[in-house]
């Protein structure tokens, strides 16, 4: 199967208000999938569309092949969620919780014991088995929820905010597991707030707003748009401005560079880098490079530069000049688009055309 998850014309209305708006999408099987949008964008929704908890207005969508108007039943089967809010029965232990989980969906006796205690040494669970819900972490609660939404070997796992609250250890722990989870064939849908999550997780994320799927791609692709987009405005206003200085002459390459080096033309990245063999002789050649506006020396030696942000040559140019003069560079970092910059102009951009 190559989608688990299939989209056509996914609609749904609450009265007048579109919550929902023909919605197509695919999503690849065994993959993790970030499903990111606003408060209020129709992400929601979506997910209680793909779940069987509301029903689409209009359009359909199928879920590991089944029809989620037709066959809801089936959906349900293949699914598992980890809500935001932990749903658990907060005076009942994990292992209860989890037994009764496995009752509902039908889980044969003779292997629900061995899959139960399976999970729970697989989210390192086990030691709290018998701790109410109520007892625990905000870390060890979520482990409970994912044994309980895994106990019937579902397909496709929905996950809801799952980090959120946590401290930067128990984060990681359930990035990792996230991960084993997707290795072992489960497909995962991440919804989440945190940017860095999802860049670091997923291998492809859709952006949803006012009811519309405004962006779709791997994370890597989606940072490349926008950075060739913004490449592309900054050229068309240079081009623009010099098409106003020369009136009908002919513009040439050399004019586009001289004007492009103004001031207020002006588009800089940062770059930053440790040569263990750092020289004054090396930080002049540097500073002589027509890319590089800026060069200072920071903490421990590293070389911090501002340099032309759209011209594809300046880093190849910085780290040539770099090795040529013998430099031996320990690191190595430069600011690029974040998945957070991409959410933030897409978003913006939907909003501003259904105001329009």
């Amino acid at each position: 199967m190559k989608y688990v998850i299939e989209t056509k014309d996914l609609t749904k209305r609450y009265g007048k208000f579109t919550a929902v708006n023909s919605l197509n999408m695919k999503i690849p099987n065994k993959t993790i999938f970030g499903m990111l949008g606003p408060n209020g964008a129709g992400k929601t929704t979506t997910i209680k569309m793909l779940t069987c908890l509301a029903q689409p207005t209009e359009g359909t969508a199928k879920v590991y092949g089944f029809d989620v108007i037709k066959e809801p039943n089936k959906v349900r089967d293949v699914l598992g969620m980890v809500p935001q809010h932990v749903s658990l029965y907060k005076d009942l232990t994990v292992l209860e919780n989890s037994e009764l989980c496995a009752d509902f969906y039908g889980v044969p006796e003779d292997v629900k014991f061995d899959r139960i205690n399976d999970l729970m040494e697989l989210v390192d669970i086990k030691y709290a088995q018998d701790k109410k819900i109520g007892q625990l972490s905000g870390g060890q609660k979520q482990k409970a929820s994912l044994v309980a939404s895994l106990v019937h070997r579902p397909e496709i796992l929905f996950l809801d905010e799952p980090t959120i609250g946590l401290d930067p250890t128990t984060k990681r722990i359930l990035w990792e597991l996230i991960q084993d989870l997707n290795d072992s064939g489960h497909t995962i849908i991440l919804c989440s707030h945190d940017m860095h999550e999802v860049d670091m997780l997923c291998d492809n994320v859709g952006i949803i707003n006012t009811g519309n799927l405004v962006a779709y791609d791997t994370p890597q692709g989606l940072k490349d748009t926008l950075l060739k987009e913004e490449k592309d405005e900054h050229d068309k206003i240079v081009h623009i401005a010099l098409s106003q200085t020369h009136e009908d002459k002919e513009i040439s390459k050399e004019d586009i560079s001289s004007f492009k080096n103004q001031d207020e033309f002006l588009k800089f990245r940062k770059m930053s880098f440790l040569v263990d063999n750092l020289s004054e002789n090396l930080t002049n050649k540097i500073k002589t490079i027509s890319y590089v506006y800026d060069l200072k020396i920071g903490k421990q030696g590293r070389i911090e530069l501002k340099i032309d942000k759209f011209n594809d040559e300046a880093i190849t140019e910085v780290i040539k000049t770099v090795v040529e003069d013998g430099g031996i560079i320990s690191s190595i970092s430069t600011e690029e688009p974040s998945l957070e910059d991409v959410f933030i102009k897409v978003t913006s951009e939907a909003k501003d055309s259904a105001r329009a």
